[in-house]
C-alpha cells in the first residue's frame, strides 16, 4: 500500500498586507483562504468539499503568524471549518510575518527574516514554540508535522522541532536547488528518513529531462504526470508519496481569478487516488509515514510526451490566469 500525504499549505499572505484591521485582514482571508472569485470560491471550502466528496484524507500546514498582526481570532477562522470537516491541522511557519508584526510583540526580540534558516536554533525554537501555542490557542490539536514556509529550513528548524515534540518534518524538497530548503539531504533523499531527531518527509518529484527532478506541486505538474507519479510510486515498492498545495493555488490571488486548469488538476487528482489500486490518501494524525531504511526508488522517468504537453498547459495556464 502506498499512501498518498496531499499537503495544503495554508496561509494569509504577507506580501498582501496593507494594514491591522479588521478589512485588511478580512480581504486577505477571502483573497488567500477563502479563495472567493467573480465565479465562485475555490480556497479551502472548496478542497474540503473535494476531499469529503472522494473520500480523501487530507493535511491542512496552518501558518499561525498572522496571529502577531490580527491575533488568534484570523487562525481560528481557519481552523474551524478544517476541523469541522474532519481533517488534519498541523504546522506551518512563514516568518515574513515579523516583519509586520506589532512593536514589543512577543517575538520582537528575535528580528526579523525571510526564512527559519536566517535564525538560529534558538530563536527559531522560540519562533515555532509561539506558532505551535497559536495554533493549539486557535482549537487545532498539538501539532506532530511541520513545513517550513518557502521550504526555508535547515538542520537546526529539525533540532528546534525535535525540542518541541514535534516528530515529523516536510520541508525537504530534493527537487529545489539553491534558495529553498538548506537540510542537509541530498536530491536521493526521497523517502522518509530520521534526520536531526525528527523524520524527515521528502515532497515528491518526478524526473526531467537531463537527470534532474521536479517537484510535486498542484501548479508545478499536470494532472497526468501526477497521476503517473503516484503509480509508479506504488509499483515500486515506495510507502507514500507527498503532493504540495496552497489554499490559494486554484485562483490568482490579485486579480481574484479562478484558474479553471488548475482547478481541474486538482480535482481530478482527488478521483483518481480514489480509483487507483494499491492506493490511499492518508494524514500526519491518523497514519504518519514510517522512516524507511531501503535504497531509494528512482523518480518517474522523464517522458517526452508528458512533459510536452506541460509545457503547453502551463503556457495556457499562465498566459490566460497568471501566477497565483
Amino acid at each position: 500500500m502506498t499512501r498518498v500525504y496531499i499537503t495544503i499549505d495554508t496561509e494569509y499572505s504577507s506580501g498582501l498586507v496593507n494594514g491591522t484591521g479588521d478589512a485588511d485582514r478580512a480581504d486577505n482571508f477571502a483573497r488567500s483562504i477563502k479563495g472567493e472569485t467573480a465565479s465562485g470560491a475555490f480556497g479551502i471550502a472548496h478542497k474540503l468539499a473535494m476531499f469529503a466528496r472522494y473520500g480523501i484524507r487530507a493535511s491542512f500546514f496552518v501558518d499561525p503568524m498572522p496571529a502577531l498582526v490580527w491575533g488568534t481570532a484570523a487562525i481560528e477562522d481557519i481552523v474551524g471549518p478544517i476541523l469541522d470537516a474532519g481533517q488534519d491541522v498541523q504546522l506551518h511557519c512563514h516568518t515574513e510575518w515579523l516583519s509586520h508584526a506589532r512593536p514589543g510583540g512577543p517575538l520582537a526580540r528575535v528580528g526579523t527574516g525571510r526564512c527559519l534558516y536566517d535564525f538560529d536554533c534558538d530563536a527559531q525554537t522560540e519562533i515555532l514554540e509561539f506558532a505551535r501555542d497559536t495554533l493549539v490557542a486557535a482549537g487545532a490539536p498539538r501539532p506532530v508535522a511541520f513545513r517550513a514556509g518557502n521550504y526555508g529550513a535547515n538542520d537546526d528548524t529539525l533540532r528546534a522541532l525535535a525540542r518541541l515534540g514535534l516528530a515529523y518534518d516536510t520541508s525537504h524538497c530534493p527537487a529545489l536547488g539553491d534558495g529553498a530548503s538548506r537540510i542537509s539531504l541530498g536530491p536521493d533523499a526521497r523517502d522518509p528518513v530520521h534526520h536531526c531527531g525528527v523524520t524527515e518527509v521528502p515532497v515528491g518529484t518526478i524526473g526531467t529531462h537531463g537527470g534532474g527532478q521536479r517537484h510535486a506541486q498542484i501548479t508545478a505538474l499536470t494532472l497526468a504526470e501526477m497521476t503517473a507519479a503516484i503509480r509508479h510510486a506504488q509499483a515500486n515498492g515506495r510507502t507514500c508519496f507527498t503532493l504540495v498545495t496552497h489554499s490559494f493555488e486554484l485562483v490568482n490571488r490579485r486579480s481574484r481569478r479562478e484558474n479553471p486548469i488548475v482547478r481541474r488538476r486538482f480535482d481530478g487528482l482527488c478521483r483518481a487516488i480514489r480509483m487507483m489500486p494499491g492506493v490511499r490518501s492518508a494524514c500526519y494524525r491518523d497514519h504518519p509515514p514510517a522512516a524507511e531504511a531501503r535504497k531509494p526508488a528512482p523518480p518517474l522517468p522523464a517522458n517526452p510526451i508528458r512533459t510536452g504537453l506541460r509545457y503547453a498547459e502551463q503556457l495556457v495556464s499562465n498566459g490566460l490566469y497568471g501566477a497565483t
